[in-house]
């Protein structure tokens, strides 16, 4: 058996199709469209491009598809003929096969099912050299073999690595804003993984945060530093390339005139006032007054 295919394409308006419409006016009509999808069905999981065959050098007859399908001969062999008749089956070299196949399969998937096949296979057999040639080679093929297992890693590693960081960034956006946000949340994850894969990164969700919490904090604006408004399509790189705000100076309650400077000279009038300051002082610590 080929590369076992898990589905097949069905159209949501089949049962409008003029073939099926005309199978269902015959007798055992129900029937017959069962073994027209058991059909479709084997033909995905034998995957002999749309050719029913059950290996590379047997086909399905009609008594084997009657067992397979568990119907009776003669109904399984009038839905033939009336597939036949549709022009839904041909049959080449007694072997039933489906034209069109490719409606009922998209063939870049089947040809990615197939590539990997190709290289499990590969795989395997160089695996069975390393056994067939005995211990003169095997370290040589098991280096080989554990090159391909190193590259699989590698490859499993390089998708972990970019995987969307979603919770580390809502934790950070809470971090933040004093927030509770969920990274669990449908909403959250549909519009970070958007600008993700839109190639944004770590880095620029954090500077959008920041550039926007500097901005809208303290302000009208602060109850938008939400998921849904920083990350949306329309806003996410404008924010990312906003400047953000320099923050106020701190107040305080220290008179202007605090702060100038302090000049030390002095008028003879000063001098004389600040002369009897020091001789008053003075004897008031002598105990004079």
């Amino acid at each position: 058996m080929a590369s076992e295919i898990k589905w097949i394409k069905i159209v949501t308006d089949i049962f409008d199709d003029e073939k099926i419409l005309l199978i269902e006016s015959l007798p055992e009509a129900d029937t017959i469209i069962v073994v027209w999808f058991k059909l479709l069905t084997l033909a995905g999981k034998q995957n002999y491009g749309g050719v029913l065959m059950m290996n590379d050098r047997v086909h399905y007859t009609d008594e084997m598809l009657s067992t397979l399908f568990r119907r009776p001969l003669n109904t399984v062999r009038a839905a033939l003929q009336t597939f036949e008749q549709f022009g839904m089956i041909e049959i080449i070299n007694n072997a039933i096969t489906i034209p069109n196949w490719e409606k009922h399969q998209s063939v870049e998937s089947m040809e990615r099912v197939r590539e990997q096949a190709r290289k499990r296979v590969a795989k395997h057999r160089e695996k069975q050299k390393t056994l067939a040639n005995g211990n003169v080679t095997c370290n040589v093929t098991v280096t080989h073999s554990n090159a391909l297992d190193k590259e699989e890693e590698i490859d499993k590693e390089e998708d972990i690595y970019n995987i969307c960081p979603i919770k580390e960034i809502i934790e950070y956006l809470n971090s933040a804003t004093g927030k509770s946000y969920r990274y669990q949340s449908n909403s959250n994850k549909k519009i970070i993984q958007a600008r993700w894969n839109e190639g944004y990164k770590l880095d620029d969700f954090k500077k959008v945060i920041d550039n926007m919490v500097a901005n809208w904090t303290g302000t009208e604006w602060e109850k938008y530093l939400q998921p849904s408004t920083l990350f949306r399509e329309s806003n996410f790189d404008k924010y990312l390339n906003m400047v953000p705000r320099a923050p106020k100076p701190a107040q305080t309650n220290i008179p202007a005139w605090a702060n100038e400077e302090v000049k030390n000279e002095q008028t003879e009038e000063g001098q004389v006032v600040l002369a009897d300051l020091y001789a008053e002082l003075e004897a008031m610590e002598n105990g004079k007054t």
